[in-house]
């Protein structure tokens, strides 16, 4: 490890930079920025303004514990414990996914239908099926003050990850939480299913990002032998629990926009929305009854 970091906000702030060009972390400059604000209570024009500004030592001891894991590896936000998604501040936990820029997507997909349905019947009710964070609900729950949702995962970590982070965003009274493997403990009919569900085909698991492979749990990332199993089951099962005039929104891989189409044809729906993410890949797809 280098020597000991300066105490000054100006000279912490540069050597936190050197340290994560050194160990080759991707953006270097925007994780040591994030690191540096969090941890000692500081901001940009601080920085800028106040460079002699001294910084307290147990500040300083985070920061260095915290450049420490990210030059191991560690993602920026799971050191942070939280990341920001589609405006909302959400804790991360190492049952739970890292929500991503290209699942906002998938809230842009189905939120004009959310919003019609609210207008209509008065409530819409999501299910979200392996909430993780909650993110996908949550977003839409903030979007839409007549909405409802419950989110579904296997894993109990992540459900309290998810229950905190609606109570912590206003938004827990119109939250609830199931423990199921899919639809097993689901009751109810809803307006809107929507899914980010693990689509990495199990081979390939070792062959990602070393940030995905080794921080986001495996549950959330393995979609089997060919990263179709979860969208087989939607398909199947999704049915019982749909209101007539309603929605499944998922998000893919991609390559498998064809694949899962095919799945959702087969099981009688049909294609409403297909969307692409910022970098231009097919991402999202909305199905309705056929």
């Amino acid at each position: 490890m280098a020597d000991k970091l300066p105490d000054t906000l100006g000279l912490l702030l540069r050597e936190a930079r050197a340290r994560l060009v050194a160990a080759a972390v991707d953006d270097p400059e925007l994780d040591a920025r994030l690191i540096f604000e969090h941890f000692s209570g500081t901001t940009r024009t601080q920085a800028i303004a106040e460079p002699g500004r001294e910084i307290d030592r147990n500040a300083i001891a985070a920061i260095e514990a915290a450049l420490t894991r990210r030059a191991g590896g560690e993602p920026v936000h799971r050191i942070l414990g939280y990341r920001e998604f589609y405006g909302l501040r959400l804790s991360l936990s190492p049952e739970t996914l890292e929500p991503r820029p290209d699942t906002e997507t998938l809230v842009e997909a189905i939120l004009p239908f959310v919003k019609a349905t609210a207008v209509r019947e008065g409530v819409c009710r999501i299910l979200d099926l392996g909430t993780g964070t909650g993110a996908i609900a949550l977003a839409l729950l903030s979007a839409v003050p007549a909405a409802t949702a419950t989110g579904v995962d296997i894993s109990t970590g992540a459900l309290a990850t998810a229950a905190h982070n609606a109570v912590q965003l206003g938004l827990g009274g119109r939250f609830t939480t199931v423990r199921s493997d899919w639809f097993e403990k689901v009751s109810g009919r809803y307006h809107v299913i929507a899914a980010n569900p693990p689509y990495i085909p199990s081979r390939d698991i070792g062959n990602l990002q070393d940030e995905v492979r080794d921080f986001d749990p495996r549950l959330a990332l393995d979609g089997g032998v060919d990263g179709l199993t979860p969208y087989r089951i939607i398909a199947a099962e999704a049915a019982w629990f749909l209101e007539a005039e309603s929605r499944i929104a998922v998000e893919i891989g991609y390559t498998q926009r064809n694949e899962v189409t095919d799945i959702f044809k087969a099981a009688g729906y049909a294609s409403a929305v297909a969307m692409r993410d910022l970098g231009g890949n097919d991402r999202v797809l909305v199905f309705q009854r056929g």
